[in-house]
């Protein structure tokens, strides 16, 4: 069994045994306030827990520290669906703080995704101040809005009346649904594959705990000509004030092939009977429908942090994408928690692939890995890290020519979290 110790304590660091899991869970639980979670729920997380992914903290018999990582594929600009691993479960416990215990974890897992071939490791913040000075940066973005369906209209794109939707149940449509989730996956930066099985029972996770008054999980399909072509997961809570009624939907997931099917599940949406709210969270911040609504501030749109990236290895990873023009940069990364990312790398790519080695020739570019992986997956310009003062331009023209390049013509965007 792999062991190793964080300094300046006595906290041993093991690989997660099976038989340890539910101490290592309840540990975790404890650390996000002590909330109870049904068993259906405990259950598909200890299924897709890969054990010898995820570590352990012990002090003595005690449990104090957590950490795993997910073996994921997801998608970067250009296309190419990429291994990352996705850091998840991390915790230490509040009478272990400040002893090394996170530092440790962290220096582990990502020499391990590094001995595992895996370029790039995410993960989702709950305390986004935690995570840069491991190397993470904010690489994508999401929308939450409010939206008043009694004053907001919709407009829909040509084709829209010729998609079908009918009412299923979430469990006997899922394999649909999944046809439909992977057909989307390549389209879109920071999406990820679910090529292990249990991940797409996630979304129909629905413990009568949380649903606060709402409906049992709603499913509608789109179709066109018998072919299934979008799905929307929702749940309704109704409610009757003074002038009636004012219920609310709760959108979960929306998912079209194209621009009809996408509006057609939207306008259905806005006009499920006997509500006048719609709420959605986590959804691209590009996404058609912020353009068909009659009334954009009736709609209350916030926004907020999603995905962190990281550069594991920063050749393999500035190899994997595409660039939308031509670069040719020169970049000195800086990366003290990931030595062996420091230095010069030339990059040199286009719209059909790209390469990123190792150079001595003059740097174009000064940048930590943190930028680096913030402007990863195309969603953040380094022309704004710059302003910033978190880029440093050292060959006129550079920025310029790099910004454009690592842009995405999508917006980013984490489907699910993990």
């Amino acid at each position: 069994m792999a062991t190793d110790w964080a300094a300046g304590s006595a906290t041993e660091l093991r690989v997660l045994r099976q038989d340890d899991w539910d101490r290592f869970y309840d540990n975790l639980l404890r650390a996000f306030g002590g909330a109870t979670e049904s068993d259906e729920e405990r259950a598909l997380w200890r299924e897709l827990t890969e054990f010898d992914r995820f570590v352990a903290a012990w002090d003595g018999d005690l449990v104090v520290g957590t950490a795993g990582a997910f073996s994921f594929r997801m998608t970067v600009p250009g296309g190419a669906v990429v291994p990352a691993a996705g850091v998840t479960m991390v915790s230490v416990a509040a009478t272990h703080r400040r002893r090394g215990v996170l530092t440790s974890m962290m220096r582990r897992q990502l020499d391990d995704v590094r001995r595992w071939g895996e370029p790039l490791a995410v993960l989702t913040a709950s305390e986004p101040g935690i995570y840069g000075r491991f190397g993470y940066g904010a690489g994508t973005f999401q929308v939450g809005a409010e939206i008043d369906t009694a004053r907001v209209s919709l407009s829909v794109p040509p084709g829209t009346d010729g998609v079908r939707l009918r009412y299923a149940a979430p469990a006997d449509a899922l394999d649909a649904c999944e046809a439909v989730y992977a057909a989307v996956v390549p389209r879109r930066p920071g999406m990820l594959a679910r090529h292990r099985p249990g991940w797409e029972r996630v979304g129909l996770l629905d413990p009568e705990g949380e649903r606060d008054g709402a409906s049992p999980l709603q499913c509608v399909v789109a179709e066109r000509d018998g072919e299934v072509v979008g799905f929307a997961r929702f749940r309704t809570k109704l409610g009757w004030g003074p002038s009636g009624h004012d219920g609310t939907v709760f959108l979960e997931e929306l998912y079209g092939l194209d621009p009809a099917a996408e509006a057609a599940l939207w306008r259905f949406v806005f006009g499920i009977d006997l509500t006048s709210t719609v709420k959605l969270h986590g959804r691209p911040v590009d996404e058609a429908w912020q353009y068909q609504v009659s009334d954009i501030r009736r709609c209350q749109v916030r926004l907020r942090d999603a995905l962190y990236v990281r550069p594991v290895d920063v050749g393999a990873a500035l190899s994997a994408r595409t660039y939308q023009v031509p670069v040719d940069v020169v970049l000195e990364v800086e990366d003290a928690f990931c030595p062996w990312n420091e230095g010069r790398w030339r990059l040199t790519g286009d719209a059909k692939g790209a390469s990123c080695e190792r150079t001595r020739d003059a740097a174009d570019l000064a940048l930590s890995v943190r930028e680096l992986g913030a402007a990863y997956l195309g969603g953040v310009s380094l022309t704004a890290l710059a302003a910033a003062g978190r880029v440093r331009e050292l060959r006129r023209g550079a920025l310029a020519e790099a910004s454009v390049g690592f842009g995405s013509a999508v917006a980013p965007w984490l489907p699910h979290g993990f």
